[in-house]
C-alpha cells in the first residue's frame, strides 16, 4: 500500500515550503519531483503523486507558490479559479522558483526512501518550469506537460543534456499549435528529445479532476508514453498504468 506526508524543505536562503510526497508499498524507489499547475499542489497534484508512487517511484510535489502564498491551492473542477490562479502565478519569480526546485530536488534525493536517479515531471505551468529545470539543474530526465511558456525558453535548448519529452494537444486554446510547431522544429536534430502531439488534445488534458479538460483516452495514452520514458531513463520496479 502506498502512503503519504507532508515533508518541509528547507531553501539556499533560509527560508522553508511544504512538499507533498508519496511513497511506493515498497518503501523504496527511483524519485520524480512533480511540479504543479497554477492550481497549487491541489487534489490532482497530489493524485499524480499517489499515481506515481503506485508504479514504484518515490513522488514529491512542492509547493512553489510559498513565496507569494504559502499552502495555497485551488480547486481545478471550478472554472471560476482559474482567473485567479492565473493571477497568482503571474506574480511567481522564475529565478527564486527554480533555486525551490533545486532545492526540493536536493531534499527528494536525500530521502531515505529514494533509490538511482530522479527525474521531474511538471503540467502547464509545471510544464514550464521543467523545462527551466532540464536547462539549468540535473535530472535524469525531463517530461514536461502542455508548458505555454516553453516556446519562449528555446534560446536555453543547448543547456539541455537530459533526455525529455514534451506532451502537446493540437486543439489547445492556451498553447498556440505554432508554438508546438516552434518546438519541434527546434528539437528537430536532437535524438533524446522527443515531442507528442496528441490529436484533438486540448490544455490540461490529464487533469481528470477538472471536467472542462479533462480527456481520458488522450491522458491515458499520454501517460503510458510518460511512463515508459520513465522506465527507461530511470528504471522501477512497474511500468503499470
Amino acid at each position: 500500500m502506498t502512503t503519504n506526508r507532508i515533508e518541509t524543505v528547507s531553501t539556499s536562503d533560509s527560508g522553508t515550503f511544504s512538499s507533498y510526497v508519496a511513497i511506493p508499498a515498497s518503501g523504496h524507489g527511483p524519485g520524480v519531483l512533480v511540479i504543479q499547475e497554477v492550481f497549487g499542489v491541489n487534489a490532482y497534484i497530489r493524485d499524480v503523486c499517489d499515481r506515481l508512487a503506485a508504479v514504484g517511484y518515490v513522488a514529491l510535489a512542492p509547493d512553489l507558490f510559498w513565496r507569494i502564498e504559502p499552502g495555497v491551492e485551488f480547486d481545478s473542477s471550478d472554472q471560476a479559479t482559474i482567473a485567479p490562479a492565473v493571477e497568482l502565478a503571474g506574480r511567481y519569480d522564475p529565478v527564486a522558483g527554480l533555486s525551490d526546485l533545486g532545492d526540493a530536488l536536493v531534499h527528494l534525493r536525500a530521502l531515505e526512501e529514494t533509490q538511482g536517479a530522479t527525474a521531474v515531471i511538471g503540467f502547464c505551468f509545471g510544464g514550464t518550469q521543467a523545462f527551466r529545470v532540464a536547462a539549468h539543474l540535473d535530472p535524469a530526465c525531463v517530461v514536461s506537460y502542455y508548458g505555454s511558456g516553453t516556446a519562449d525558453l528555446l534560446g536555453d535548448l543547448d543547456k539541455v543534456s537530459c533526455p525529455v519529452v514534451f506532451h502537446f494537444g493540437d486543439n489547445d486554446p492556451y498553447l498556440p499549435i505554432s508554438d508546438v510547431d516552434k518546438i519541434k522544429a527546434a528539437v528537430a536534430d536532437r535524438n533524446d528529445i522527443t515531442v507528442h502531439v496528441h490529436k484533438g488534445g486540448g490544455h490540461a488534458f490529464d487533469n481528470s479532476f477538472a471536467p472542462h479538460f479533462s480527456q481520458p483516452e488522450i491522458a491515458s495514452v499520454a501517460w503510458t508514453e510518460t511512463l515508459a520514458f520513465l522506465y527507461l531513463h530511470i528504471g522501477g520496479p512497474s511500468r503499470g498504468a
